[in-house]
């Protein structure tokens, strides 16, 4: 079983549910840092059956690194009874070196794949606060990010933002890298606090910079529907697509992310910090290739073309999301 330096031993298969989708992403991204980085693989349960997903733990051999290997199938509650019955007779020999990280996005179909995963690995349930305790949430999530804040700030968290927990959680994030650790109250958080409105268009850029295909379509749904124009969402899009790309090439001079936040002219190193994630999400060739794109989107939204600005908008967003088995963790 994998191991490393005051980290406990890794299990086989991990199962993460609930409707909490930051923690879940936290989860993945702990559990991802155990590995080298071409030693994870990204798959999606649209795409990919279980036997394929057993085919690619058994492929340790081939292209696992030192710190053995990874493979995250998203959105797991869509496989079928065959599916799941192939990752349960994985399950009883797993490949040594392996681990297996199966994400449900919604309820599963039923109960045999995490009676498959408790039996040889671990449930990881994260469910939603229920709205009355959004405001503890954020306040777990600012002390977890080593920000004293009183009951409230995380009031006025909730007031501003609303019930939306990955917008929650990003301004959350926000306010933690702007404090330094000092104690943060509810005069703070009205000062720096997004709205609503303008938190869930900022969520496009977070689902693109996270590859995660689904959420950004559902978001940009979201948004258009509140209103939101097609063209400033390209806007936006590309004007993350060139921060993540100048982050990147800092990142490989060896720059802190203090440098870099201070040659790219930013108040906040927030931007920076949430830039140099998504880079890891993304090669540079793909980064070009989402330049060209988003250039063609523009052009498209200008008038170039006869499909409605919505439609040419999920377009371009499915193109720079690909969603492949040859995904980049």
């Amino acid at each position: 079983m994998l191991t490393s330096v005051a980290e406990k031993p890794l299990e086989p298969v991990y199962l993460l549910t609930g409707g909490d989708r930051p923690k879940v992403r936290r989860a993945l991204s702990r559990l991802r840092a155990r590995f080298d980085a071409e030693s994870v693989e990204r798959l999606s349960a649209e795409t990919v059956s279980g036997e394929e997903a057993v085919a690619a733990c058994n492929a340790l051999g081939l292209f696992g690194g030192d710190r053995g290997r990874l493979v995250v199938v998203e959105n797991v509650e869509r496989w079928k009874a065959e599916d799941v019955a192939a990752v349960e007779a994985y399950l009883s020999e797993p490949a040594p070196g392996s681990v297996l990280a199966l994400v449900a996005e919604e309820k599963l179909r039923g109960p045999k794949l995490a009676q498959a995963v408790s039996g040889a690995g671990q449930l990881l349930a994260y469910e939603a606060p229920k709205p009355r305790d959004l405001p503890a949430w954020v306040r777990e999530r600012l002390q977890s990010a080593g920000v004293q804040a009183d009951q409230g700030a995380a009031q006025a968290l909730v007031e501003i933002v609303g019930d939306d927990l990955a917008a929650l959680s990003t301004e959350a994030d926000k306010i933690a890298d702007w404090s330094q650790g000092q104690e943060v109250t509810r005069r703070e958080v009205e000062q720096l606090a997004v709205p609503a409105s303008e938190a869930a268009a900022w969520a496009i850029t977070d689902a693109w910079g996270d590859r995660d295909l689904p959420r950004a379509l559902a978001a940009c749904e979201s948004d258009l529907h509140q209103g939101g124009e097609p063209f400033l969402v390209a806007v936006r899009l590309a004007s993350q697509v060139a921060l993540v790309r100048s982050v990147q090439s800092l990142a490989a001079e060896g720059m802190s992310v203090k440098e870099m936040a201070r040659r790219l002219r930013k108040r906040h190193e927030f931007p920076v910090r949430k830039a140099l994630g998504h880079a890891e999400n993304y090669s540079p060739d793909e980064l070009d290739a989402a330049v060209v794109r988003l250039a063609a989107l523009d052009e498209a939204l200008k008038g170039a073309s006869r499909l409605s600005g919505e439609l040419e908008l999920e377009r371009a967003l499915t193109e720079l999301i690909p969603t492949s088995a040859g995904t980049p963790a």
